[in-house]
């Protein structure tokens, strides 16, 4: 009698066992599907325009159709010739002489050589072509949000609590119409204004001084080809970054150097 109990047990222990084991199994396998069924993260989809030293992917074939389309290939042709990586007048094309200085410029930094501008490449190359560092004003690098217009290299670098966090291609105003130096505080913001004195749209403007805003232009295509009336230009996409980042800040404006 014994016996057949001891039986028994050992029987519905072995069941019990064997059942785990499948379970445990099946468990794998839903878990290994769960796996190689969800959408990898990717570095794409955790980087956004916030991020530091940031724009939008740029590739071969890419063009700067006009200042309402902007894909940024004159500003990697001209960071690229700032790092003696681009020995021709910038297009606004992204052709092959462009392409093989984003390989070059990739080989040098340790990155994959896909002639594609991706964040990375930006990353880098954003913050290797930054001119006049030693040329900014003590105060941008102090407690609060900066943005530091260069006039000379046509440049607003964009500081937080003393760390450059961007730089952008932009242009001020004309030899009769400077942008007027100094420091001064954003006092007025309008993220679809229109000039009252040329009726053009000035999208993402922060207003600092009188009648000068950094903003966007529905007429620049080269930051080094004319001039505005005072304002800080920059690319309507470069103005709505700026805006996002700075826009429910108090934020500082330098502006200073030479006039160009």
């Amino acid at each position: 009698m014994n016996d057949v109990l001891r039986r028994r047990g050992s029987g519905s222990r072995g069941s019990v066992h064997r059942v785990l084991v499948v379970l445990g199994l099946v468990l794998a396998v839903v878990a290994s599907l769960s796996v190689t069924t969800a959408p990898p993260a990717s570095a794409s989809a955790r980087w956004t325009l916030r991020a530091p030293f940031s724009r939008e992917i740029v590739r071969p074939g890419d063009v700067d159709k006009d200042p309402y389309r902007i894909a940024h290939v004159y500003e990697v042709q001209y960071r690229l010739r700032r790092v003696g990586l681009f020995d021709a007048d910038p297009t606004g094309y992204f052709g092959s002489i462009t392409e093989a200085g984003v390989k070059s410029f990739q080989k040098r930094n340790g990155l994959a050589q896909t002639g594609i501008v991706n964040h990375r490449t930006w990353r880098r190359l954003i913050r290797q072509s930054v001119r006049g560092r030693r040329a900014v004003p003590d105060g941008c690098t102090k407690a609060g949000w900066h943005a530091c217009y260069d006039r000379r290299r046509h440049q607003v670098n964009l500081y937080h609590r003393g760390r450059l966090l961007n730089s952008w291609l932009v242009r001020g105003g004309g030899a009769s119409t400077p942008t007027r130096t100094g420091r001064f505080r954003v006092y007025y913001r309008d993220i679809d204004h229109v000039s009252t004195l040329f009726d053009t749209p000035m999208p993402y403007s922060q207003f600092f001084s009188g009648g000068q805003a950094l903003h966007g232009s529905r007429l620049m295509m080269d930051p080094y080809v004319g001039h505005s009336h005072g304002c800080v230009n920059f690319w309507t996409e470069d103005a709505r970054q700026l805006w996002r980042l700075t826009s429910t800040r108090r934020l500082w404006v330098h502006v200073y150097g030479k006039w160009s």
